[in-house]
């Protein structure tokens, strides 16, 4: 059985990120709201408590009953979680004469305990929250503080459980790595197994247990998890897996083609189906983004129907779905408002009767590109951008036609080349092009010109839930834009997007 640490989340923006940084020391862990709980068995190795946008004064701040894993289980309380415990075992937590947020140093640190082991004095620390520790029970012990937050770490005697103050996860606390091993490690006793190829060949056993000889179909999209998820069913279960590969008339320029033959010589069992003309009829005269994203997602439900019932007795839908996905669709205060439809994060219409298989749904990106240089996948599938379920409609502002997708993918085309043979493609998160819905005067030879704008998109980011514009060198920029105006006929003018997210989007719609 996979030893695993339970995270309870209650609302903190870091909860996502305490994970990565427990699955970076090749631990497995798994998030749950505080108000899911999940079983707390023989698996189980230890349990972390988040931090949360929450006073643990308010009235409706989240609760948990501390009983069911307090002494059962080694704990660590992070910020929000730590005061949680020392509030409701009799200490008292008052608001900060000041905020407290920013950097820190550890003036005082016991050693002595295994949390703190190899931490030095003067340990750099990030600090995130409105309220302070003022007091602590009789059977707590301060074993770290700074100048201004006397109980920034404490211990509860006489067991395994632990709170501090500070924010283990983040890059800004030095030591943060160190004293999460500590945790793991050596209280709880963490064997430090999971990795990429143990992941593999785990997940290979189990999807063979679980679906047998059944047939299963998976829609690929020529995207990391999808290919991902289609070589771990494929050396699960063979020839039994269809997958189907849909060409929406809304992918890059010659993409559907270079990615049916990469997936070819993959071995695996796949069909290409062109549907190029059933999309773009579909989507004539519409201009609302949501509307396009639900018109796109139909036709292919459709198409993609239509193929597999041409597969005899199918039982199982494999999807590419990612762990951040499935955290975001369960999460504390409910089904996230900010998912777009075009996720459809275990979604299935009534009338395809299919249980849904998803080998990746316990993974991040950088996870899943891991396990995917573990399973022999070419880089060049593993170091793909993402790329929009929509396609290209979502890159295109308000009404979608033929010619608006041959123009805008001529133009990607040069901006991504561009960007491959300059090196920067490996730097940049993700990047694109977007056809706006705007024209501008221009001068092309002696003639006054009146055409279209395209915007360039390029940004850095770990996850997508927050990105950085890049800062591609004005060189490169304008060799992109030279090239682009005198090659693709219908744009006399280039942009480039300087918007960060928040607040900016990293798509346009």
């Amino acid at each position: 059985m996979q030893e695993k640490i339970i995270i309870l989340d209650f609302g903190s923006q870091y909860t996502q990120l305490i994970a990565r940084r427990v699955r970076e020391l090749n631990v497995y862990c798994e998030i749950h709201p505080f108000n899911h709980l999940p079983e707390f068995d023989e698996s189980v190795k230890g349990i972390i408590l988040s931090g949360s946008p929450y006073s643990v004064r308010q009235d409706d701040a989240p609760q948990v009953e501390l009983s069911q894993f307090h002494n059962q289980y080694p704990v660590l309380g992070v910020c929000y979680g730590a005061q949680y415990f020392a509030h409701y075992s009799g200490g008292e937590v008052i608001p900060s004469t000041i905020r407290e947020y920013g950097r820190a140093n550890l003036q005082y640190i016991d050693d002595s305990h295994a949390l703190l082991k190899n931490i030095p004095e003067g340990s750099q620390v990030w600090m995130s929250h409105g309220d302070t520790i003022s007091s602590i029970p009789d059977d707590f012990e301060v074993i770290a503080s700074t100048d201004t937050v006397r109980v920034a770490a404490y211990h509860i005697k006489e067991s395994k459980t632990y709170g501090i103050q500070f924010h283990p996860e983040v890059t800004h606390s030095s030591d943060g790595k160190q004293l999460l091993e500590n945790f793991l490690v050596d209280i709880c006793g963490c064997s430090q197994d999971w990795t990429p190829d143990s992941f593999v060949e785990s997940t290979i056993a189990s999807l063979r247990e679980k679906i047998g000889t059944d047939k299963v179909v998976l829609g690929l999209s020529g995207g990391v998890d999808s290919s991902v998820a289609a070589v771990l069913l494929h050396k699960a279960i063979g020839p039994n897996l269809h997958c189907i590969f849909v060409d929406n008339g809304l992918l890059r320029k010659d993409e559907f083609e270079q990615v049916l033959d990469s997936y070819q010589h993959m071995g695996l069992n796949v069909r290409g189906i062109n549907a190029r003309d059933r999309f773009i009829s579909q989507l004539t005269g519409i201009k609302e983004p949501e509307q396009k994203r639900k018109i796109i997602g139909r036709v292919f439900i459709e198409v993609f129907d239509d193929a597999a019932h041409e597969v005899q007795d199918v039982k199982w839908l494999g999807q590419g779905t990612i762990y951040p996905d499935v955290i975001e669709s369960v999460s504390v205060k409910g089904p996230s408002a900010t998912i777009k439809s075009h996720h459809n994060v275990g979604g299935l219409p009534d009338f395809m009767k299919l249980k849904v298989i998803e080998p990746l749904n316990t993974l991040f990106k950088d996870e899943v590109r891991k396990v995917g240089r573990a399973l022999g996948i070419d880089d060049i599938i593993l170091s793909r951008h993402p790329f929009p379920g929509p396609g290209l409609a979502i890159r295109i502002l308000g009404e979608i036609t033929a010619e608006k997708v041959a123009i805008l993918q001529e133009a990607d085309a040069i901006y991504i080349n561009n960007l491959k043979t300059s090196g920067w493609y490996d730097k940049v998160w993700q990047a694109g092009a977007i056809f706006l819905p705007v024209q501008s005067v221009g001068v092309m030879g002696d003639e006054r010109t009146y055409e279209n704008v395209i915007c360039l998109r390029a940004v850095g980011s770990v996850d997508g839930m927050t990105a950085d514009w890049s800062h591609l060198p004005y060189e490169l920029l304008a060799k992109i834009s030279n090239e682009i105006i005198n090659n693709v006929k219908g744009i006399n003018r280039v942009v480039y997007d300087i918007s960060s997210k928040p607040p900016a989007t990293i798509e346009w719609e």
